[in-house]
């Protein structure tokens, strides 16, 4: 059985950083793409960071470009996305994704990207003063 278990947020301020975590179960991890998704109330739906499940090459959305980090360790079966110098408008609800189809290309990030079929409950992250 497929499971893939977010952690790892919180309340932070402005400026903090968070390091949240991906665990996923049941699968190989290094041979899928693994997305870092977000999602804020009244807001579409954003795809942050993908990892690629062979090379491991990154990318990352506009938005969060030069202050997001996303990582894997495939022995702990885990992705991170170390998050830096938080915003107020990186407040949502992250959640990892993955298609799991073999070495599947990274899908295009940003705002209104599609969601992948299997996916985590998701941790939040408040950054607030």
């Amino acid at each position: 059985q497929v499971q893939l278990v977010e952690s790892g947020g919180g309340s932070v301020q402005p400026g903090e950083s968070v390091k949240l975590s991906c665990e996923v179960s049941g699968v190989i991890l290094e041979y899928y793409t693994i997305v870092w998704f977000r999602q804020a109330p009244g807001k579409e739906r954003e795809g942050v960071s993908c990892i690629h499940g062979d090379d491991g090459v990154t990318s990352y959305a506009d938005s969060v470009k030069g202050r997001f980090t996303i990582s894997r360790d495939n022995a702990k079966k885990t992705v991170y996305l170390q998050m830096n110098n938080l915003k107020p408008e990186d407040t949502a609800l992250y959640y990892c994704a993955s298609d799991l189809l073999y070495l599947r290309p990274c899908p295009p990030l940003g705002p209104g990207s599609s969601d992948l079929d299997y996916r985590g409950e998701g941790t939040l992250v408040t950054v607030s003063s």
